[in-house]
């Protein structure tokens, strides 16, 4: 997924001009608003800054009646946007008390909320690159687009931290096991399994995409969509779903690392070794939390979980190990602590649902609270 960083590729804007030194540009063409993700050199990596101004264009643009339709792109050929910027992340929880992350996912979060409540039709043009944040401000979208080059994927386990931004939320619902597959190993996937898992709509070749854009400033979304999109090229995850739902039907990582090494499909062992390769903590909190997203059910319910687990994970060893090893020194060969899965304790995987407090994220109200199993 790499090329040239200028604005050019098949889901890019038009040379913006003035101005292109924003983080998010804001441009409407017609009846549409568009946000262009506008970071290209970190492929469109989220700040703090630009979670503010999308949450500010999208109240402007949800009172402006000349706008029926917001669509949300990335800048530069390779995707649309490859997460947090967790460089910063990794230095505050390193240097600093976690406040700063801690704001910069309290915003993040309410603003993939509002995202799957906005009341016009919200455009997500997912090619190339999407994974953590960038599935936050994409996969919530009412009108969800992939192409043949999107690359969609949840990594955290890769640098011990666990899915977040609605993550969980989106593979529990996810059909049978796939979403813990996905989850566990921070698989990367494309068209036809996003669309099988529940995390795109509808499919556009990205040559297509300038076009569509293109109509979208004149046509209702449905009609664009009808000159532009296709079927998907076929995905790899339908073919395993035997293995995938027996082996992640388990209780315990422990159990389904098992049960992938027992199972006799080369892809099952293949995916056990991967998993041992990942954070044994990130495994079992990120386990726990899909587990428990599927009995909260509503989107706002899981994101206060996920923000619980999150600003636990600023205090761990494995955050800051996961992301040195994988972004800063880029060693690859992160020394996780615990280093093995027996050694992570039920009560090493409780404290990341303990409450908060004063600090919850509040997004459902008053009711159950995040923590609570509403099955009883």
């Amino acid at each position: 997924m790499t090329g040239p960083e200028n604005g050019t590729g098949p889901g890019a804007q038009p040379n913006p001009g003035p101005g292109a030194e924003e983080p998010v540009l804001l441009r409407t063409r017609g009846r549409a608003a568009h946000l262009v993700l506008n970071r290209p050199k970190a492929l469109n990596a989220l700040s703090h800054a630009m979670v503010r101004r999308i949450d500010e264009a999208l109240t402007a643009w949800e009172h402006d009646p000349a706008v029926e339709t917001v669509v949300i792109t990335g800048a530069g050929e390779r995707g649309l946007c490859a997460g947090g910027d967790i460089r910063s992340i990794h230095a505050d929880a390193r240097d600093g008390d976690g406040s700063a992350s801690a704001a910069f996912w309290r915003d993040e979060y309410r603003l993939n909320a509002r995202i799957a409540r906005y009341p016009k039709p919200y455009v997500a043009v997912m090619d190339g690159i999407v994974m953590g944040g960038g599935v936050g401000v994409s996969a919530h979208g009412s009108v969800r687009v992939v192409t043949e080059r999107s690359r969609v994927a949840m990594p955290e386990t890769g640098i011990g931290f666990v899915p977040d931004v609605g993550g969980t939320h989106l593979l529990a619902r996810a059909p049978g096991e796939l979403g813990t597959h996905l989850a566990l190993t921070g698989a990367q996937i494309g068209a036809g399994d996003a669309l099988l898992c529940g995390l795109a709509d509808h499919c556009v070749p990205s040559g297509s995409i300038p076009g569509f854009l293109d109509d979208l400033a004149d046509l209702p979304v449905p009609e664009a969509l009808a000159r532009h999109a296709e079927n998907p090229p076929p995905g790899e995850l339908a073919g395993r779903r035997e293995w995938i739902d027996s082996c992640y039907a388990a209780d315990s990582v422990e159990e389904i690392v098992r049960r992938l090494l027992a199972h006799g499909d080369p892809a099952a062992k293949e995916t056990a070794e991967t998993l041992l390769t990942r954070s044994p903590t990130a495994l079992k909190v990120t386990l726990a939390s899909l587990r428990r997203a599927r009995r909260l059910g509503a989107l706002e319910r899981v994101l206060e979980q996920e923000y619980r687990v999150s600003c636990a994970a600023l205090s761990t060893h494995d955050l800051v190990e996961g992301i040195r090893a994988q972004v800063v020194d880029k060693d690859r060969t992160p020394r996780w602590s615990p280093a093995g899965l027996a050694e992570v304790a039920d009560a090493d995987v409780e404290r990341f649902f303990a409450p908060l407090g004063e600090h919850e994220l509040g997004l459902a109200g008053p009711g159950t609270a995040a923590g609570e199993d509403p099955a009883g």
